[in-house]
């Protein structure tokens, strides 16, 4: 049977699709003098203590620029193709940091039992780290071609 799309494609469509989607959920919050975490962490069902602390007064602008920038240069080096496997790490562990707070084991907020979007995204990071075709239309795989020569 053949294929109809190629691992490299799906690969480069899974890091431009994840790198956008952390690049404008970055964004939005860089850009809004408003937003903060700290109701989402106060609000954590699960580790609530850890949660809360990470939403008190001398902690919470370190987690805000941490979730703000983070997001951002993720999506950036994911859309560029820059350090690829250290930044779907990373994506994975934000992914899992933000998946624990809405867990009520075993539901996950009002719609998922044990399983929601976080765990989705997580799986996909570590595909997208664990795969050699980072270098697809990238520029890691732009500067790796140029040093051969």
């Amino acid at each position: 049977m053949r294929r109809i799309i190629k691992t490299d494609t799906a690969i480069l469509l899974l890091r431009l699709a994840l790198g956008w989607l952390f690049l404008y959920a970055g964004l939005t919050k860089v850009v809004d003098p408003t937003w903060s975490a700290g109701g989402f962490l106060n609000n954590a069902q699960t580790f609530s203590g850890f949660y809360g602390w990470l939403a008190s007064p001398q902690i919470l602008p370190f987690v805000d620029f941490l979730n703000q920038w983070g997001l951002t240069l993720i999506g950036a080096a994911l859309i560029l193709g820059l350090i690829v496997r250290f930044s779907s790490y990373l994506g994975a562990l934000m992914m899992l940091l933000y998946y624990f707070p809405g867990l009520t084991f075993p539901k996950v907020g009002e719609h998922a039992y044990l399983v929601d979007d976080h765990i989705i995204y997580i799986a996909a990071f570590l595909v997208l780290a664990s795969m050699s075709s980072n270098h697809i239309w990238s520029l890691s795989g732009l500067f790796k071609s140029h040093m051969k020569r």
